[in-house]
């Protein structure tokens, strides 16, 4: 019984953040998601107390996934900036392609039309950001006018809200390409000038092929590794299909 529980709620979760990713809170009813999820209105209301209650689960679910993503960027073997670019294109695509991450971000960019208060995802993002750009400051990759704390606070607010621009203007399926104008006039305010044996890491161009200084990794994901000075090769998990920034040489040594 408890299993057949979950499963319906599960559909009724699934239906609603598809129905909110592409309508909004208000052009959503509880009918329309009885009639996608293939369950009567009854059974919406024995699990959800009203409408309020299936968009605050939904934001819930849709940023549940957040910690786990910002941990999987903790290697302190691969250089900071390099991981705070590729953290940005998986946020982007799972932004683009994510229902229940889609629907999250939509609902609270609504939460003034939404009878309940919704969580905030982003005094997670911005401690992320935050300790990314001060490892890169202790390796001597950060500008020196760049205070992480600051420079984290703008970067997750410009971040995001060039992504719900691009989104409204182009749609969803542009964000990954256009992430990569924005990392181009972002990236060299954040960086300590290059020194002769050392490169910036660029993302790709959007409108073209790939940078030199980045690849794709095709198939189901799986590990990407990256030399590091002095220990084995450091490995992250990313998602099929990611932009993955990479330097011609690595970013903490100097000549």
């Amino acid at each position: 019984m408890q299993e057949r529980a979950r499963a319906t709620r599960r559909s009724l979760l699934d239906a609603a953040a598809h129905l909110f990713a592409q309508q909004g809170y208000a052009g959503t009813s509880v009918n329309d998601i009885s009639a996608r999820s293939g369950r009567t209105s009854g059974s919406v209301y024995f699990h959800y107390a009203s409408k309020e209650g299936i968009a605050l689960a939904v934001v819930r679910a849709g940023f549940a996934t957040w910690p786990g993503l910002v941990a999987r960027y903790g290697d302190r073997s691969m250089p900071p900036l390099d991981r705070l670019v590729a953290l940005s294109y998986e946020v982007a695509r799972a932004l683009a392609e994510d229902p229940l991450t889609r629907a999250g971000a939509r609902l609270w960019a609504e939460r003034d039309t939404i009878g309940v208060p919704l969580p905030d995802p982003f005094p997670l993002w911005t401690t992320a950001v935050t300790r990314l750009l001060a490892q890169a400051r202790s390796g001597g990759e950060l500008a020196a006018h760049v205070r992480p704390a600051p420079a984290a606070r703008t970067l997750v607010r410009a971040f995001f809200g060039f992504c719900t621009l691009t989104e409204a203007l182009e749609g969803p399926g542009a964000l990954p390409g256009r992430l990569s104008d924005w990392w181009q006039l972002t990236l060299p305010s954040l960086q300590d000038p290059p020194r002769p044996g050392r490169s910036s890491a660029w993302p790709g161009p959007a409108d073209g092929g790939p940078h030199p200084l980045e690849r794709t990794v095709p198939g189901p994901a799986r590990p990407v590794s990256r030399p590091s000075p002095g220990a084995a090769r450091a490995t992250v998990s990313l998602p099929v299909g990611s932009p993955v920034p990479r330097r011609a040489s690595e970013s903490s040594r100097r000549s």
